[in-house]
Parts: structure tokens; sequence; C-alpha cells
């Protein structure tokens, strides 16, 4: 870029500007760009008008369709260190992402939907490719353009998992950035990170860029049960070729591929709560308000993307093909009862390819009927293979549990006039460890058919549109399980007589291989409407009405597969223990014990050992979600373009929400559906220019959810509680000042930005027993800038603000991740 004055400086540097090529008829490359903001800086700048990015399905800037979106910048990014898709969380309103586990945890919440594990239900495109799997949402973002967040169902031109929303990622263009970007950054916490950028155009016909990035962070939180070791550290590295193409006048072709490692600690869960009933309470309750567990937890990812956009401008239409692949390759330990005992561990290791295609066609810019067709498909191979295993606490606790359960029910046999015996039941599961191994393959197959229209000026009206649109979506989910588990149980039977034992069965030892392996299979078709009625006062304000549906697809439940061993288990050790002990009083001498107490016995053991046969299908199997959401909105700049407003509201009906919750065994997490849900909200975001130097802006969002039709049992209702993970209130406050010096003197400005963020309250369970409140952090950031150079000093939670970042309750124990603490760094970036 060519370097104009010091004003024209400050306003690409705030707007993080850079121009990338607009859509124009021909791909004939412009002269040597500027990339400059527009010259009134006493208005707010759009985003859009500044960073023109052409996308295969909008003719429109986003403040010019029928709905709600926040777009940033890569100044906008850097000034509110958004550095990965959590830090989005509060700085758009309704989303909410909570920062916890690991990089495998990407939990995206808008608009009172969301999601933990599974499917996402929010979607996710980089550069026009879209990633279809939620465990490569978190990724590095040192070479980021811009970021548009949509809000509400998108899935008429999206399809599956958009009916919350769609974030949108591109990055940087070879033709519009020129020469070497160098950044280097270092943090408290022992954090600091690198990473280089290198952009060249070769010819009117040929750019190419490459970079490379390394990250390191240090972790804010120890592990009392590990020496105190910091249980969070991570190193991330990878880097991104991108190339563009122009082999003729109106086509272009665009390559970008990437590569990601990352292998970080992670999962500091604390325990917050604790029954005096546990078995463990005597050992545990030190450990209350601490990070305490024995194994090691961590997350390694492999990830590889690649992809190839090309797009053909006819002349009455536009051609676009976008073809993606992803290569995921990770693996996932946990200390799954996150104590400092050793009751069992959890892995997941998945190996995921997926490969999409989309083509799309759509009018040119400007016409009356402004129309999008397209069909896209993609089809995903996943392969996870999920052992958990039960180590020497888990086994005792495993034992006890059956043992004690099983003692409650023995009875207590008359021996005379003064004297009885009290049957002691005892069955074992032998070694110190129990390995329960589980392989699954998981394929997805997904087509559809998609069309949209406007028409513009509707019965001759200026600025009156109407917009209608469907989609059609077919789903086909494969499952192929392969879970078992072969172990000995040793069985005995005695009478307790007080200060006389007497053995009635002596030790037994059974052998028992438990084992599920088949295929599954399932499929639905889905439709996706989308109608909106717009009215545009000019090109800066409008106000619209939208109703859409959107739809967050079902699939399977692998970490059931433990739960139904475990069952089982317990129901073939009681048909070995039965046996046996019918077998024994068959044989007892006649008077011994009573034919009616030895017919209560027999019946009680058959009882125990009663079988229910498990569908697996039924039982690993969750529905799709989909909701209706009906929004009216408006887009409206005032003031002579001072200040910028988004007001929206919104009704959303849910029907078989997708809840994430723990297994009745604690043995992982599982997906259920929880029948209908509402949400009523609305969100208003404003941008204010108040001098050419001092600039505000601030949103507000608020929704409430709840459940409508969520009955689990004739005891359990959980109508009219509020929906978990969704923040009743979120918002941002924040502001700029520029303090511009003199020509020649050792800088060219100074620029202090400040915000301050929050949500709550956030209800953690569907019981609505644990919350977090109304919370908010401080953020802060100085940049000293000269040239192409710049020094920034930043802050993130600057009062150090205590609060809940996640809390979850497995095996009647409450565990939390706290948010991060007060954090300091500086960093460097140049250009040349």
């Amino acid at each position: 870029m060519k370097k104009g004055t010091v004003l024209k400086s400050l306003k690409i540097m705030a707007a993080g500007v850079t121009v990338i090529s607009a859509a124009t008829p021909a791909y004939s490359m412009p002269k040597e760009e500027t990339a400059e903001a527009p010259k009134d800086t006493t208005r707010v700048i759009d985003i859009e008008e500044v960073i023109v990015i052409a996308t295969p399905k909008e003719n429109n800037r986003l403040r010019q369709q029928p709905l709600s979106a926040t777009s940033f910048s890569q100044g906008d990014m850097r000034n509110n260190s958004v550095t990965s898709v959590k830090s989005l969380s509060g700085l758009v309103p309704n989303l909410f992402i909570p920062d916890y586990g690991s990089k495998l945890t990407t939990s995206v919440y808008v608009r009172g939907i969301g999601s933990r594990i599974n499917t996402p239900a929010v979607g996710l495109y980089v550069d026009n490719i879209p990633f279809i799997d939620k465990s490569a949402f978190d990724f590095n973002y040192s070479d980021i353009e811009r970021i548009d967040v949509l809000r509400g169902p998108q899935g008429t031109l999206y399809g599956r998992n958009t009916m919350g929303g769609l974030i949108r990622v591109f990055t940087k263009s070879p033709f519009s950035y020129q020469g070497t970007d160098i950044s280097l950054g270092a943090a408290t916490y022992n954090n600091y990170k690198a990473s280089v950028n290198h952009y060249h155009r070769i010819s009117d016909k040929f750019a190419f860029s490459a970079g490379a990035f390394y990250e390191h962070e240090g972790g804010f939180f120890e592990n009392v049960a590990r020496n105190n070791e910091k249980i969070d550290k991570g190193d991330e590295v990878g880097g991104r070729m991108r190339a563009i193409w122009l082999p003729k006048d109106n086509l272009k072709l665009d390559f970008t591929v990437n590569y990601e490692y990352s292998n970080q600690g992670g999962y500091p869960y604390q325990l917050t709560s604790l029954s005096e009933t546990d078995i463990y309470y005597q050992d545990l309750k030190g450990d209350l308000g601490k990070v305490a567990y024995n194994n090691e937890c961590g997350y390694m990812r492999h990830l590889l993307n690649g992809g190839l956009n090309l797009e053909h401008q006819a002349d009455n239409f536009i051609l676009s093909s976008v073809t993606g692949f992803q290569y995921l390759k990770d693996e996932m330990n946990l200390d799954q009862d996150f104590t400092r005992k050793n009751v069992y561990t959890m892995s997941q290791r998945q190996n995921s390819k997926t490969i999409s295609e989309e083509i799309v066609l759509k009018s040119k810019p400007g016409c009356r009927w402004q129309w999008t067709t397209g069909v896209s498909g993609f089809y995903q191979w996943l392969d996870t293979e999920g052992p958990v295993t039960f180590h020497e606490d888990g086994v005792n606790w495993l034992n006890n549990t059956i043992n004690s359960n099983a003692n409650k029910y023995m009875p207590e046999i008359p021996m005379g006039p003064t004297m009885s015996m009290k049957m002691v039941f005892s069955d074992v599961i032998n070694g110190n460890t129990l390995n329960i191994p589980g392989y699954f393959k998981t394929p997805v197959f997904n087509t559809a058919i998609f069309h949209q229209s406007t028409f513009n000026d509707l019965f001759g009206a200026e600025g009156l549109s109407f917009t209608v649109g469907l989609r059609m979506d077919y789903e086909n989910l494969k499952m192929n399980y392969n879970s078992g588990v072969n172990y000995t149980h040793t069985y005995s039977l005695s009478g307790d007589m007080g200060s006389r034992k007497i053995t009635m069965i002596p030790e037994t030892e059974f052998s028992q291989n438990v084992k599920y392996e088949g295929d599954l299979g399932h499929d639905y078709i889905q439709l996706l409407p989308k109608f909106a009625i717009q009215y545009d006062f000019n090109n800066n304000n409008n106000i619209y009405a939208t109703v859409s549906k959107g739809y967050r697809s079902g699939g399977y439940n692998i970490q059931m597969f433990s739960d139904i061993l475990q069952n089982d288990m317990k129901s073939n050790n009681m048909s070995d223990v039965a046996k046996k002990t019918i077998e024994t009083l068959d044989k007892m001498p006649a008077g011994m014990i009573s034919e009616e107490m030895k017919q209560k016995i027999i019946g009680m053991m058959n009882g125990m050992a009663q079988k229910v046969e498990t569908d697996v299908k039924s039982t690993t199997l969750y529905k799709p979600e989909y909701s209706w959401n009906y929004e009216i909105g408006s887009h409206m700049t005032m003031f002579d373009g001072r200040l910028q407003a988004d007001v929206a509201a919104f009704y959303m009906d849910t029907h078989d929400q997708q809840i994430s919750r723990f297994a009745a065994s604690g043995l992982g997490r599982i997906t259920v559906n929880a029948g209908k849900s509402r949400s009523i909200g609305g969100e208003l975001a404003l941008k204010a220019q108040i001098t050419d130097a001092f600039s505000l802006n601030g949103n507000y969002g608020y929704t409430h959810a709840t459940f409508t039709d969520y009955v689990v049992s004739d005891e359990v209702n959980y109508n009219d509680n509020y929906v978990p993970f969704v923040p009743q209130h979120t918002f941002n406050i924040g502001g700029q000042y520029i303090f511009r010096m003199k020509s020649g003197a050792w800088l060219d400005n100074i620029m202090l930005n400040a915000n301050y963020k929050g949500a709550g309250r956030v209800y953690w369970t569907e019981q609505n027993n644990a919350y977090q409140n109304l919370y908010g952090t401080l953020n802060g950031r100085i940049s000293l800038n000269k040239g192409n150079g710049q020094i920034g000093i930043w802050i993130n939670n600057a009062l150090n603000t205590k609060y809940q970042a996640f809390y979850f309750e497995s095996m009647n124990r409450g565990f939390a991740q706290m948010g991060r603490p007060m954090q300091i760094g500086v960093d460097l970036r140049c250009r040349f």
C-alpha cells in the first residue's frame, strides 16, 4: 500500500482497513491500492465500506439486509483482544461463548440456543468454506481480516447447524496487502507469541501470501494434587498460504491451505460442592474451591484445511464454486472424576476427514430482482475411539455400590428362639483396573438445494422489498459401533451371626464378555423457508421483518455405550449370582431354611438378575432440533453519519431442543432432546463518532429463554425453567480516543481503547439450582503508532473480577472453571 497522510494512516489503523476486491464485472487488477477509509472522519465508518469482500451468496452489505449482524475489522479485533472465536463473547449482543475446557470445547450460544457437545447450533465459515465439526472452531486468528457474526437462523442459504446464527471469517487478500507483517507479543502468566506473514503480488494476474505463527501459554490455574503444576499450559504452531490467480478478466481462482498443531493442558475444574454422604467426603472436603485431580488432562489436535473458491463473472449472473477439505486428528484425555482419587479416566481420539462442495448462481448487483440459487453437499468420515478405564478406586467404588445396594435387601434368617443370621452378599470385580474400550464410525452425508429471491421496489413502491427463500436439506447418518468388556468377578454368600460367620457359598469366580457390535442408520429431510419484508428509507436507513426456520442435525451419543455396558455388567453379574445361589439353596438340607424364606430369596435373586434388552438405536439417537424465528429490526444512520444504531426484537420457538448433560452413571456427557422452549428478547448496538478523535460504541442483548414442554417424569418437570447456558443479559460499552501528534514528532499518534463487557445471570443446569450472577470485565489497550509500526500495551480483566466461566455436576458433585484473572501484555507489530 502507498503511504498516505498521517490522517489517512489513522483511519486505516482504526478500522483495520484493507480493500479486498469488490464485486465488479471483471477481474482486471486495480492500480496500486491505498485502502483508504472515507475522508470524513467525523462520521461512523461502516466496516463494509472499506473492507469490501465479495461473498458467493449476497450482493448487499450486511446493514442493507434484513438481519442482525455485527462485524469486526482487524483493528477492532486488536483493540478488543480478539484472538479466537471465544474472545467474541460479550462483544456481540446475545452471543455467549464460555471459555472453558480446551480448544475442543467451543460452545456457542445465541438467542437462547447453543451446544456444548456434538453438533453446533451456530455455523462457521472461513473464506466461504464451512467448518462442519465444532472441534475445529477454535483456531488461531493471526491472519484474519474481518469477522461477521450473523444472528438468527441462516438455514435458507447456509443450511444445517446455523439455526442460532453464523460466524464468517475472512483472511487477508495478497492482492490488497503487500509486504511483510511481523508481530511479537508477551504477557503475564508466561505467555508469548510470534507471527510473520508475507503478501506478494507478482503480477496483475497472480498474488500469494504465506505466514507462520507460534504461541505459548504458561497457564493460569494450578492443580494442587499434582504439585501445583499449571494445568492449562499449552503450545500451538501453524501457518497459512493463499494464492489468487486471475487467468481471465472474468475468472478468479482463490486457493487457501492452512495447518495448525495444538498441544495443551486444560479442564481446570475445581470442586465446588460435595455431599456429606459421599463415600470420599472425608478425603475430598479439603479440596473444595481447588483444582485437585491426580491424572493428567490435555488435548492435542492436528488441523488441516484447504479450499478453492472459483468465481466466474458472466454477462447476467455470477457463478461461484467453493470446494473445501478438512482433516482433523485429535486426542482428549480426562481425569473424568476430577478428584485426587484414582477413580476413572476417559480418552477420546477422533480422526475426521470432510469434503464439501457448493455451487452457487446469483444475479448481478443492482438488479430489481436479486436472486441466489445453488446446490451443496458434504461427506464426513469420522472415526472415534473412546475408552473408559476404571482404576483402583473406581473398581472399589463399583464393588461397593453393587454390594451396598444388594445387602440392603438381604434377609435375616431366624435360627432359633433367640438367634438369627444376617445374609451377607459379596460380588467383586477382580483386578485393579477395568478397561471399557469403544470404537465408532459415524459418517455423515448431507446434500441440499436452495433458492432465494428478493424483489425490490415492490408494487412500484421505491425502497420496499420482499425476500422469499427455501432450502431442502437431506442428511444421512450412520454409526458402526464396537464396544465391549472382558472381566472376571468373584461371588460369595455368608451368614453373620455376630460372633460367628458361616460360609454359605464359597468364593466362586465367573467370567463375563459383554459386547455390543453392529450398524445403525438414520436419515431425514428438512425444509427451511425464509420470508422477509424490508423498507429502505435510503441506503443507510431501513426497517425489516423476517420469519425463518433453522435446524440443528441429530446424531448418536457414542458415550452412552459406557452406560449400556455398565448396566449389562450388573445384570450379567447378578445372573451368575442368582444361578449359583438358587443352586445352593436347592441343595440345602430340609429344615435349615424355611420354604417360605427360600422362595423369598429365590424371588429376590431372580428380580435382581432380570435383564432389560437395550434398544441401541433409541438409547443413543437424538433427534434434530429446529426453530422458527420471528424478528423485526432496523438499521439507522443519524446525525450526518455520526451515529449508527441497529435494533432488533425476536421471538424464537424451538422444538426438540438438544441439551447436554452428564450420563446418569457420570461416565461422560450425552445429548438429549428436551421438548420445547421459547426465547424472547431484543438487541441494541450503537456506534457514535463524537469528534474526529473520540468514538464510543456499545451493545446490549436481552434473552428470556425458558422450557415450555420438558417433562422428564411424574416427579421431574422443568417447564418454565430457564434454558441453561443462556445469559439473560449481555452488554458491552467501549470507547476510543486518538491523540494526534504534530508532524515530525517521534510518534504519529497514541490510541487509547477501553471496554467493559459482561453477561448474566447464567443458569448452568436444567434444575436452575446453580448459576452465575451478572458480572463484567474491564479491558483496555494503549497503542503507540509510528508509520507502519505499533507498540501496544494491553490489559484484560483489569479489575480481576472473579466469576464462573463454566459449571457442571457429576456423581452428585459440583465442579466449575473460573474465569481468567487479570493479565497484562505488550505486543510489537511492524510492516515492511
